[in-house]
């Protein structure tokens, strides 16, 4: 089949590894891709934010089927607009990534439907924001309601930061339309769990989990971040747990937006909150997390193709979960100096090869290639250095020998992760 991958960035470019593996896949392209994805197929130069061209670039293909990396263009209607045409989706309509595009609807749906999460509260003024803050107190976390590139979300430990964050909102615009709407919501203590389900509207199976490294230095300090490495899996996960999570939370929700109308198609991921009162749900993406697509995809034992198939309710195998390799995956986050607040780009870099020779995978997250074809950088995420072991310490032996092995002077990279594993 033909397949048109949507998205740039190190996730897509681990989808598009694992797609050109399939034995189904016939043609791969990917728009608008990026210089790793250049080498193993063909790159349309189109903006995952265009979503008529999108459209355009499927039925040009033409596409069997479309999948949708970013949460972008999913909360834009891109898979409502393919499926008009017949053409297959790998991601949720519209209103189903509302899951992930408004923290108020995700909010309101659990508390209809008694999904477990924190209490919280919504809020549109700012005096009464910052009244409810002192009323409750801190901790409390604040969440803009929409999308803000990961960047919408406080956890403040102090009252001055939370009546900051509810002024840069609501007070400032800072995150303009996507801020004109709050959530605080109670803070929850304990381990942090990232957890991937698939579901084809009606049914979810469990996929895998993952622990992200979200701060930006080692042992977890500094402002947050898209992500600066991951590991698969999670070092708490149990069958025992996995179960219970589905039951509390992949599963009702999974029934909840059926029956409000809006099933929803593609992968739910879950960040989950091991609480002392047990599993928590703190948020939705309705999409692969990046940078724990990049280490899912090296765990996957299944053919990609048939699993996504499956996920968009056209796959005629069995529906159990997909199978996984034994062992370990890590994946190292390498930043350009000044991320995340002002990364500076264009410097050059080398030694991916070599690299490669460590047993590693290298994803491109933000490259480019000079007049010259020189590899330099060019955005706050670079690259994605990832390894499989054994045991997660083979693994991580693994990653850091690859990290070592690039040749970027200023690269910036924690060097703790599948080390610290403190929630």
């Amino acid at each position: 089949m033909n397949v048109l991958l949507v998205g740039g960035g190190g996730r897509e470019h681990a989808l598009a590894w694992a797609l050109a593996r399939s034995g189904r896949v016939e043609a791969l392209a990917v728009a608008p891709g990026n210089p790793g994805i250049a080498e193993i197929a063909r790159c349309v130069a189109v903006g995952v934010g265009d979503v008529d061209g999108l459209v355009a670039a499927a039925v040009g293909l033409p596409a069997d089927l479309v999948v949708i990396g970013p949460e972008g263009p999913l909360v834009a209607g891109l898979a409502d607009r393919l499926r008009a045409l017949g053409i297959g989706v790998f991601g949720p309509s519209a209103a189903a990534a509302q899951l992930e595009g408004s923290k108020g609807f995700l909010k309101d749906l659990c508390a209809r439907h008694g999904i477990p999460t924190a209490g919280y509260r919504r809020f549109t003024d700012a005096d009464e924001a910052s009244a409810y803050v002192s009323a409750h107190g801190v901790p409390v976390v604040v969440k803009v309601d929409g999308l803000a590139a990961g960047k919408g979300v406080v956890v403040a430990m102090t009252e001055a930061e939370a009546l900051g964050a509810v002024d840069d909102a609501l007070r400032g615009g800072r995150f303009g339309e996507a801020g004109r709407s709050l959530v605080i919501e109670d803070f929850l203590r304990g381990p942090e769990m990232s957890f991937f389900a698939l579901s084809d509207g009606e049914t979810a199976r469990f996929f895998a989990t993952a622990m992200d490294y979200k701060r930006v230095g080692d042992g977890g300090v500094g402002p947050n971040t898209g992500g600066m490495g991951a590991i698969t899996p999670h070092p708490l996960e149990t069958p025992a747990l996995v179960e219970e999570i589905m039951a509390t939370i992949i599963r009702p929700t999974v029934d909840a937006m059926r029956a409000e109308g809006k099933p929803f198609q593609g992968v739910l991921y879950a960040g989950v909150m091991l609480t002392s009162a047990g599993p928590m749900l703190l948020e939705y993406n309705v999409r692969f997390g990046d940078p724990e697509c990049q280490a899912l995809m090296l765990c996957l034992a299944d053919d990609l193709a048939d699993v996504i198939t499956d996920a968009t309710g056209a796959g005629s195998r069995e529906r159990r979960p997909p199978a996984m390799r034994e062992g370990s995956v890590v994946c190292v986050v390498l930043t350009a100096p000044g991320y995340p607040d002002a990364p500076e780009t264009g410097d050059l870099i080398g030694g991916l090869d070599e690299a490669r020779a460590e047993g590693v995978e290298v994803f491109h997250a933000g490259t480019r290639r000079d007049e010259s074809g020189s590899l330099r950088s060019a955005g706050g995420r670079v690259l994605n250095v990832v390894a499989r072991g054994a045991t997660l310490e083979e693994a991580r032996r693994r990653a850091y020998a690859g990290v070592g092995r690039i040749a970027w002077a200023r690269a910036q990279y924690r060097r703790d992760v599948g080390a610290w594993v403190s929630p």
